[in-house]
């Protein structure tokens, strides 16, 4: 890129001086011609008169006298005779234009021509209207005009090369300084690439690149952060998987002795396999909550507008059969969500049945949907608020909940679906005594109002 913005800065400037210098040229050299052809007219129109007194000795000129002036002198008759000066040595070769202004007797003409050795003139032709049908002819060398052309040609071309390789050198330059940060970049991913090592770069300034600069740390923070939570999640996967596999594999272990020796009763037996029933069933569920709490979320989602009413029935239908001592409250107003209906009912019945899971027996279990909030409440012992800020944490367990069946991802579960849906949820004390939790999630109390919301998850 370097070479190649000095390249097209080179070739940039050199057509600029090229259009620039034949403009010059052409623009001179008009000038010139038209400077020596009024010069030359006027002279011509001056000598007409003496000329017209004595039109056979051309008015008494001699070569003497026109070499000095450096021009030459004819004059050329309607019927096409032609009379020079008698001791000139260098007469003009005259032509149809001449001839034209001697029968015509008006206008004038200027062309370039040559004489009889062949040199080139500048000619100009004028009328002779005191004898009606002659017409003066005066002619001066171009050479003078031509070599102030070609002096000018030379200058162009010297400052012009000039002017391109410094505009050359110049372009490299910048182009080195301007670059400057898109090389370090270019270090930057080369240096990812060979070492794995996700370290950001420096940014200075405020153009374009030094955006590219902070897009591509954004992009790094964004790798490191996640591959933090990758390995954190492989970590705690391992740490949580081992003790259920640790069981099950006992327990199997148990199963394959007692079959080979007899020495279990029927009721151990039924006892163990009970208890790798119960740890399959943990392990399955295990199982499903890392895969979606591991789910790609660069995968396009389909959001559709979504009555929440319906999700929460549906999550409460299902958690119903959970908790069949329990009771529910329910109160939900309207509220219109645009999302994915089947991870949000994921989401509800994580909190529900969280609710259940801690509600003593015969408790309530309060439910409200209103405006864009919807709160769930348990009678059970509640949250300690020391623990609150990491109810929402990947296997986190509390002290009370170290015995519990679960898995410690429900709750994480709720926080990522909720966060994908433009929403967030917290985790309080409930008026009862227990844990209450709310949702809030970007709607409308109406349908027709979700067209002011963009159908999109983040």
């Amino acid at each position: 890129m370097h070479r190649r913005v000095a390249f097209l800065t080179g070739i940039a400037v050199a057509l600029a001086v090229a259009a620039t210098g034949v403009a010059a040229y052409v623009t001179l050299r008009v000038s010139l011609f038209n400077a020596l052809d009024t010069e030359l007219i006027d002279t011509a129109s001056s000598v007409a008169f003496p000329v017209a007194q004595d039109i056979r000795n051309i008015g008494g000129l001699t070569g003497q006298a026109l070499r000095a002036g450096n021009v030459s002198v004819a004059v050329i008759r309607s019927d096409g005779a032609v009379y020079y000066v008698p001791d000139e040595r260098v007469h003009l070769v005259l032509g149809a234009e001449e001839l034209s202004i001697a029968r015509l007797q008006q206008g004038a003409s200027a062309r370039t021509g040559r004489t009889g050795d062949g040199q080139e003139y500048r000619i100009v032709a004028v009328p002779i209207t005191e004898l009606g049908n002659y017409a003066l002819v005066l002619g001066r060398p171009l050479q003078p005009t031509k070599d102030i052309l070609s002096s000018l040609w030379v200058v162009l071309i010297i400052f012009g090369v000039s002017g391109v390789v410094v505009a050359a050198a110049a372009g490299a330059t910048v182009a080195r300084s301007s670059l400057r940060p898109v090389r370090t970049l270019t270090r930057a991913v080369e240096h990812v690439t060979e070492t794995d090592d996700l370290a950001p770069i420096a940014v200075t300034g405020d153009d374009e690149l030094s955006r590219l600069a902070e897009a591509f740390n954004l992009m790094l923070r964004s790798l490191a952060s996640s591959r933090e939570r990758q390995r954190q999640l492989i970590a705690d996967a391992g740490h949580e998987l081992r003790t259920p596999l640790t069981s099950l594999r006992t327990n199997i272990e148990l199963l394959v002795a007692d079959a080979d020796s007899g020495m279990l009763k029927a009721v151990d037996r039924a006892e163990i396999l009970r208890d790798v029933s119960a740890q399959l069933v943990e392990f399955t569920t295990l199982i499903g909550d890392l895969v979606q709490l591991a789910r790609d979320d660069s995968v396009a989602p389909s959001p559709e507008p979504i009555d929440l009413r319906t999700v929460v029935t549906a999550a409460l239908d299902r958690v119903r059969r959970r908790g069949p001592g329990l009771r529910f409250d329910v109160e939900l107003n309207p509220l219109y969500v645009i999302g994915e209906a089947d991870t949000l009912e994921r989401a509800i019945t994580n909190l529900l049945d969280n609710a259940v899971k801690w509600s003593p027996p015969g408790g309530t279990i309060r439910v409200q949907l209103d405006g864009d909030r919807l709160r769930v409440a348990d009678q059970g012992p509640g949250i300690d608020d020391a623990d609150l800020p990491y109810v929402f944490d990947r296997f986190f367990r509390s002290e009370k909940a170290r015995n519990t069946p679960g898995t410690g991802l429900g709750l994480s579960i709720v926080a990522q679906t909720i966060a994908r849906h433009g929403g967030w949820v917290k985790a309080g004390h409930s008026a009862q005594g227990g844990a209450e939790f709310t949702i809030r999630l970007p709607g409308s109390t109406t349908f027709e109002g979700l067209t002011d919301h963009e159908p999109s998850l983040d």
